[in-house]
């Protein structure tokens, strides 16, 4: 029996990690998404393809929802109140009704999506395809794609940037990041960052981008007034994903292969702590009401919950019935053919 535990750490007092409830859920989490309208954290399940719906006020699980094969990365439309879920394996999006809880569309993409962003100005959702070199940009007024732009080699994670109106792609297999306008749905610049470019995180505060360059355990710090990189900035082993506190001022790496997290000064751009979280932190994603990063821990099967204030009480151990509780012998078999084949693989392999 699998099990998912949510962890809550102080950012000022490195040993208040405290164990908080076992979950029941299914294996490797990677994309996050927070739902402001209803307060709650979507956590994309990669095996066998289901969301896992967390409430951040008791910081459990309170439904599931069944998507497609290998779901990866999740975005939140707030004028919809719809999660887009990112299916790799069935290259296709899932359309969640958040008030429901329940699969509204299905959405035909290119071959093996990995992120989606939300455009709150244009209302429309880019998708990355790792294999098609390209994003599907998607209408939430029909959700139907109405247009493909091609991108760098690999596109991975996506970021808008509504001060720019501009969307930000990492490219994974030539180390670059593609700005976007969403105007034109053109390519308006190409940046050269760090090696394997895998995550990124839009700063409102300083207009910047912070990606994650898993190949050489770096961030590149982009303005985007000039499209240029002003900073780079050593972190943990293999940095996979970012997150941005707008209350701190700060950015949460989440560094796959050291199990931990680096919180960057966004005005110094230097790391200011070093915080532990489960096995393989693979996204984050922040919540304003209660001034947080949730973290999903790839390997270790669990969120952890990284306070920026102090630190809540654990709550008690929760069993769920359901098609939560108990793994199936096919999900099984699965879970073993694919349980390295998460965000540390390139397509196609």
């Amino acid at each position: 029996m699998l099990l998912l535990g949510i962890l809550v750490v102080s950012f000022h007092d490195a040993s208040a990690l405290t164990p908080g409830a076992a979950i029941n859920v299914l294996s490797g989490p990677d994309g996050i998404a927070y739902d402001s309208g209803q307060g709650e954290m979507y956590v994309v399940n990669s095996v066998p393809g289901m969301v896992s719906v967390i409430s951040d006020g008791t910081d459990k699980i309170i439904g599931t929802v069944d998507v497609g094969v290998h779901s990866m990365g999740a975005a939140y439309d707030s004028a919809k109140g719809e999660i887009f879920v990112t299916n790799n394996l069935s290259n296709n999006v899932s359309v969640i009704f958040d008030r429901t809880g329940t699969v509204v569309g299905t959405i035909g993409v290119g071959s093996e999506p990995f992120d989606v962003a939300y455009d709150s100005a244009k209302g429309e959702i880019f998708v990355a395809n790792g294999v098609s070199n390209n994003l599907s940009v998607i209408s939430d007024g029909s959700n139907s794609v109405v247009a493909t732009i091609g991108t760098g080699n690999t596109p991975y994670a996506v970021a808008y940037d509504p001060g720019k109106g501009e969307i930000f792609v990492t490219n994974m297999g030539d180390g670059t990041v593609s700005v976007i306008s969403d105007g034109s749905n053109a390519v308006v610049a190409t940046i050269k960052v760090g090696n394997g470019p895998n995550g990124i995180a839009y700063d409102s505060g300083r207009g910047e981008m912070f990606v994650t360059n898993s190949g050489d355990n770096t961030v590149s710090v982009i303005s985007d007034s000039t499209n240029s990189v002003v900073a780079t900035i050593t972190v943990g082993n293999d940095p996979d994903a970012a997150a941005y506190d707008p209350a701190s001022g700060t950015v949460a790496v989440a560094n796959y292969g050291s199990d931990n997290i680096s919180v960057i000064s966004d005005s110094s751009n230097a790391v200011v702590s070093k915080e532990a979280v489960g096995d393989g932190p693979s996204s984050a994603a922040y919540d304003p009401a209660r001034g947080e990063v949730f973290v999903t821990n790839h390997s270790s099967n669990n969120v952890s919950v990284v306070s920026f204030l102090s630190p809540r009480q654990a709550s008690a151990p929760e069993f769920p019935a359901g098609p939560a509780a108990v793994l199936s012998i096919s999900a099984l078999a699965a879970l073993v053919m694919l349980s390295s084949y998460g965000r540390r693989i390139l397509p196609g392999f």
